[in-house]
């Protein structure tokens, strides 16, 4: 139970709309980082929202980890992402790896303006 749970809420992002409307390039990329930042991978849903009269349909792209998950959430018309990073640390400390693959999805979205949390969960008794 005991982890590290990591937030971002990216403003203002720079990147190809691609990465923000695309779900199966955003799925690619989202596997890529778990890979580079040595996690492993065991399930995964790439999901593509329909336009609205408020614009683009955003994404959401979910990749379950053994040792927890990620999430991102695209909204194009705002040029704004929300991430989600959790990772479990009983068996082994993965923080360093959550938060490079946190990083690694903050740097491919290009934000001009970033809020990021960290969380401890489930400290011991």
């Amino acid at each position: 139970m005991q982890g590290l749970h990591l937030t971002a809420d990216l403003h203002h992002c720079s990147c190809a709309s691609a990465w923000l409307l695309d779900a199966p390039l955003l799925g690619v990329a989202c596997r890529d980082a778990v890979q580079a930042a040595g996690l492993q991978a065991v399930g995964e849903l790439f999901h593509a929202f329909p336009a609205t009269a408020h614009g683009p349909g955003g994404v959401t792209a979910t990749i379950l980890l053994a040792e927890s998950h990620l999430c991102v959430h695209t909204w194009p018309e705002q040029r704004a992402v929300t991430l989600d990073v959790y990772v479990c640390n009983f068996g082994a400390d993965h923080s360093a790896k959550a938060q490079a693959l946190l990083d690694g999805l903050v740097a491919l979205f290009m934000p001009g303006h970033t809020e990021q949390h960290s969380v401890q969960r489930g400290s011991l008794r």
